[in-house]
């Protein structure tokens, strides 16, 4: 028998996860080490289920598993109360998940990557990060307004033909500026192009990334001083305005400038200092920035994140990261299957049919349209017309006196 025929899709999804070197690292850690009932592997299991069904509370969580019997077979549990959900969430160390994070992107590398690439412009990293604000009265560990908690989900993306997939996520309270984790999100590789917008504008940074030969690509500061070096010619055709070789602030190392102007008409002012991109690369490069305000947005409106489980720093941060990676198995799991649909239906069609077999699944991914309508048809009006007036012509009209029978229509 073939072996998909006893997978669930849940199983199947999951299944990237290397639970082996998962439970070495728990046991290192020690933290299972009194605990009877909701072990780690089980943990992570039942919060990855909690994202794929929207599951936005702890309460709900709980009530899953009491009522639904797929839920107690896939997780291994037959109950579990909200307190000992919380304690879990608090207890674990975020490095662990950190950890399955970083194992899921390497796959991503491997399926995605070396396929994927776009030769025209080689690895891009994109590079932001994005907000998420909770009350201070709640998290004041995480404080950084006078009214306001938050943590900030530091992250680099690569971009690559159409697909966006996480390189790196760091996990900050939300006070430091973005800045204090650009060499974190820096990767050390020639082919490598970072993209990343003026919150990470540092002199000093961009002069140890020339000396280092890393290539970056980012927006300047409306006020910063600008020494020309040259002048360089620009095509007329372009929407390129001024491309110049410069120094700019304090730097040692010269950049490539780029004047364009965006879809509003207001000029924008970019620096390279990766030698073999052209003007217009450049400024496609720096466009390109908006694909991970796209990431973010799409993590924030389909994962849970927004509504925190617990309000520990070890609860938030645990469960951002189970989000990421239950983004990465997605994205896995459409390569795997071959769905041509977007990450959204994909993400769809896992939490419908989490519970049943893989053929199931695939079937209906890949199921062709029943109907074989072409549309509504239209009546040819000009033939209808001539048979009629052919049947009056040859007095066969005994028909058009029946009022229960309309010869058009």
């Amino acid at each position: 028998m073939d072996n998909n025929t006893i997978k669930n899709v849940f199983r199947e999804y999951i299944h990237p996860l290397d639970m082996k070197a998962i439970q070495k690292k728990i046991d290192l850690a020690q933290v299972d080490k009194y605990v009877k009932k909701l072990d780690s592997l089980t943990f992570v299991k039942l919060f990855i289920y909690a994202q794929l069904k929207n599951l936005s509370s702890l309460g709900r969580i709980s009530e899953k598993v009491k009522r639904k019997k797929t839920v107690q077979k896939t997780v291994g549990i037959e109950s579990i109360s909200k307190s000992q959900l919380s304690r879990k969430l608090r207890d674990v160390p975020p490095e662990i998940f950190q950890e399955i994070m970083h194992h899921l992107i390497q796959k991503l590398h491997q399926e995605i990557g070396p396929h994927k690439a776009d030769k025209a412009l080689g690895k891009i990293h994109l590079i932001d990060s994005s907000t998420i604000s909770m009350c201070l009265s709640q998290y004041q560990w995480a404080d950084f307004r006078k009214t306001k908690a938050g943590v900030k989900i530091h992250t680099s993306i690569i971009f690559s033909d159409g697909i966006s997939y996480p390189n790196e996520v760091i996990i900050t309270p939300a006070r430091p500026a973005d800045s204090t984790q650009l060499d974190a999100l820096i990767v050390l590789d020639q082919d490598a192009l970072h993209v990343f917008d003026r919150g990470y504008f540092d002199f000093d940074k961009f002069d140890s990334y020339c000396a280092a030969g890393i290539h970056f690509v980012t927006r300047i500061k409306s006020n910063t001083i600008v020494h020309v070096i040259e002048e360089l010619p620009v095509d007329t055709d372009s929407d390129i305005i001024r491309y110049a070789i410069v120094k700019i602030g304090k730097m040692k190392h010269p950049l490539y400038l780029v004047e364009t102007l965006d879809s509003e008409g207001n000029k924008i002012s970019i620096v390279c200092n990766d030698a073999k991109r052209s003007a217009k690369e450049i400024s496609d490069l720096y466009r390109s920035r908006w694909q991970i305000e796209l990431f973010f947005k799409w993590c924030k409106q389909h994962l849970v994140l927004k509504k925190c489980y617990g309000k520990s720093a070890n609860a938030v941060f645990n469960q951002i990261y189970i989000a990421m990676i239950t983004f990465c198995l997605t994205l896995l799991m459409k390569s795997k299957v071959g769905f041509q649909g977007t990450l959204w239906e994909m993400f769809n069609w896992i939490g419908d049919f989490w519970s049943k077999s893989l053929p199931e699944l695939l079937k209906k991914l890949f199921e062709k349209p029943k109907r074989s309508s072409k549309g509504r048809r239209r009546l040819d009006h000009e033939h209808i017309f001539m048979e009629t007036l052919a049947q009056y012509e040859s007095q066969e009209t005994s028909h058009l006196d029946d009022l229960t029978y309309d010869p058009i229509f």
